[in-house]
């Protein structure tokens, strides 16, 4: 079990991911997750007050399932089958988030208790930053035809066009926030 505990490397992940693409191409499925929001809103019945939501969502019962399947194989892979090492982030980096953003346990979890600790949480400055961020990516996925993971891994390897000039779009978004906007904001 213990080769499950390290991160597999690409030339393993790759040709797997790429093996299920072709096996949604042969059986005519597409993959994204942020579609299971719009599938989610109208099987709860939002379908009533906007169309948006007024279609067939048992078509795409399949990718439901595939987002339940993550979100417990999430649970499953983080509570039982992690070491619970710190992450390894580039030293540089941890210095930097440490001196310029007050941020000291980015390499200690994947989510930083200065911005993810209960305490903080609802602290109103982190509560804006946490909500509009929220609105501003689900909204961008929908506004965009999926998220990131749906148009790098199923546009691309459906050579589509529109998800090639998405990635670069979220790449440069991305860069964007990171270099410019995230150091006026803290």
């Amino acid at each position: 079990m213990n080769w499950i505990y390290e991160p597999w490397p690409w030339y393993v992940s790759g040709p797997l991911i790429a093996l299920v693409m072709f096996l949604l191409l042969l059986v005519g499925k597409k993959f994204g997750m942020s579609s299971n929001l719009r599938a989610t809103c109208a099987a709860v019945g939002a379908g009533k007050s906007v169309s948006f939501f007024k279609y067939d969502w048992k078509a795409e019962k399949w990718n439901l399932v595939v987002m339940i399947g993550a979100v417990i194989g999430g649970f499953i892979a983080s509570n039982f089958m992690s070491d619970n090492s710190a992450v390894q982030i580039n030293p540089e980096v941890a210095h930097k988030l440490s001196t310029q953003y007050h941020i000291n346990s980015a390499s200690e979890s994947y989510l930083p208790t200065e911005i993810f600790a209960t305490e903080n949480l609802f602290q109103p400055f982190n509560l804006v930053i946490l909500i509009v961020g929220g609105f501003l990516v689900g909204f961008g996925a929908r506004y965009a035809g999926g998220c990131t993971s749906g148009h790098a891994i199923s546009g691309l390897s459906n050579l589509q066009v529109p998800s090639l000039i998405a990635v670069i779009g979220f790449f440069l978004g991305g860069l964007t926030m990171v270099h410019f906007i995230y150091p006026l904001i803290f």
